[in-house]
């Protein structure tokens, strides 16, 4: 496993530094390749990555498998490994890559967990408004829902990257891409009095000045925070369905392709790179769609 640690000390590098990937990211990859390291066909046998076959990576997969893993997570695993080996290819540590003609599972798409506005309402008025974390969770949820951010959007977003007389604020999404994404009326009502009513008087941890959103302790919140206060008011609401921050994501951006917005719009504020991952969202809602092939059908419009 030395030799494997050298190695993954490099491609962390190479992951951060050439890639630009994430911290969250890197790590993720470097898991993946670890769990390859560590199989018992690799680790049994004391195999350095240079000496690693096809045979050795097609048994890891079917141990995955044979263990009941899903479809996505058997992906997720090759494609870190995938990376891994066309790194070790770039420094010329080999010169063939064992997972180059290894497919990656049949992913089936599947539609998201989305809640109705309804539902929304519902677990905005479940917030207790009287105290100052009621007033912060409020406007978490808000702009969740106004702005459909990635949790990990929501806890590093900065005061310096919110502006209300534009009405707008700007993210960094996957891969340190940046947006601006518009914030409506009603989300910046809630952040606004967090802001400037909750926030500034509680306590605030040198580092932690320009994040929106603070714990008690006046550090920024944590992922795992912002899955626990959704489950919390989840519960009190009532809502037997899955609801997580990425509901809210789904939801507002169901809740637009329903109301007519412009697909290329909606892939745009989500911070989509392919349109066909925003695509999804469209057969949330069947009445839209047949509204649509109705109205613009050729055939449809002569008739």
């Amino acid at each position: 496993m030395v030799v494997w640690e050298q190695y993954l000390k490099s491609f962390r590098i190479y992951l951060k530094l050439e890639r630009g990937l994430s911290e969250h990211t890197v790590e993720a990859y470097l898991r993946d390749v670890r769990k390859l390291a560590q199989s018992e066909g690799i680790s049994s046998l004391n195999i350095s990555p240079l000496n690693v076959t096809q045979d050795h990576i097609k048994e890891f997969i079917a141990f995955i498998y044979s263990c009941g893993m899903e479809q996505k997570s058997q992906a997720r695993i090759l494609s870190g490994i995938r990376a891994f080996y066309k790194f070790l290819l770039l420094e010329d540590a080999i010169e063939r890559n064992p997972v180059e003609h290894i497919e990656s599972p049949k992913l089936t798409k599947k539609i998201p967990s989305v809640l109705s506005i309804e539902e929304i309402n519902r677990l905005m008025n479940t917030i207790d408004l009287s105290d100052g974390l009621g007033h912060r969770n409020r406007a978490i949820l808000e702009t969740l829902y106004a702005c459909g951010l990635r949790v990990s959007e929501l806890v590093n977003l900065k005061l310096s990257c919110y502006f209300p007389d534009a009405g707008m604020i700007r993210v960094i999404g996957k891969n340190n891409k940046e947006r601006l994404i518009p914030i409506g009326d009603d989300a910046m009502k809630y952040l606004n009095i967090y802001i400037h009513e909750v926030r500034r008087k509680g306590i605030i941890k040198e580092g932690a000045e320009d994040f929106v959103f603070l714990n008690r302790r006046g550090n920024p919140l944590t992922r795992v925070m912002i899955f626990t206060i959704i489950k919390q008011l989840k519960i009190k609401a009532g809502i037997t369905k899955p609801v997580s921050p990425h509901t809210f994501r789904h939801s507002f951006a169901t809740h637009l392709i329903e109301g007519g917005a412009n697909l290329r719009a909606i892939q745009d504020m989500l911070g989509h790179e392919s349109i066909t991952t925003t695509e999804i969202y469209t057969h949330l809602d069947t009445s839209f769609l047949r509204e649509t092939i109705m109205q613009y059908h050729p055939r449809n419009a002569i008739s």
